[in-house]
């Protein structure tokens, strides 16, 4: 049995097999970002789902602090042995908290200024930048150090009170403070943001 390319059959220009064969491969390749980008979109919306399944955006970045909360307990849950367990864990962490930051200073932030609360709006962003902050020392502590969980603990000491602070006093306040379709648009537009970044 011998084989034979397209350029060997019989009465075949090779010209026009070369054009077959490109033909097919760009037809893979275009299947293949098809395939790629459907992928992408249905992880981002995967990830998002939780947020713009909340009835509001108060509902929506609550359910995203307790997401975080879960993070950390699995963080506590790890000992200097797990060092592949904490970096994922770690990564996992910063990207949600990045789409957090995203949806928030974006969104939350501007609105809560907009309503005349530039102070907890400035007050809220600051504490952003510390989340960086306890971000980035992570990320350069070695994961078997045996500091490593103390730099967590603290860690979600600070975002805990964070959180506090938006769930129970800030956002409910902006909430009451808005009309029905002014909510509506915030919750929206957090739930686009999150859906950028997912």
């Amino acid at each position: 049995m011998t084989t034979t390319t397209m350029t060997e059959r019989e009465g075949e220009d090779p010209a026009n097999a070369e054009k077959a064969n490109f033909s097919v491969l760009a037809g893979a390749a275009t299947a293949g970002v098809a395939l790629g980008m459907l992928a992408m979109i249905g992880r981002k919306a995967a990830v998002q789902a939780p947020s713009a399944f909340a009835g509001d955006w108060v509902e929506a970045l609550t359910l995203e602090h307790k997401a975080v909360l879960k993070i950390f307990d699995a963080l506590e849950a790890t000992d200097t042995r797990n060092t592949i367990k904490r970096g994922m864990l770690l990564a996992q962490m910063k990207h949600t908290l990045m789409k957090h930051d995203v949806e928030e200073g974006n969104v939350i932030y501007p609105a809560l200024r907009e309503a005349g609360q530039v102070d907890a709006a400035d007050h809220l962003t600051r504490d952003h930048g510390y989340v960086k902050q306890h971000l980035y020392d992570l990320e350069n502590t070695p994961r078997s150090a045996p500091d490593f969980l103390i730099k967590v603990r603290k860690f979600r000491a600070d975002i805990e009170q964070h959180m506090t602070e938006e769930e129970t006093e800030l956002f409910p306040a902006l909430r009451a403070q808005l009309s029905e379709q002014k909510n509506k648009t915030l919750t929206n537009a957090v739930n686009k943001e999150g859906f950028k970044v997912a």
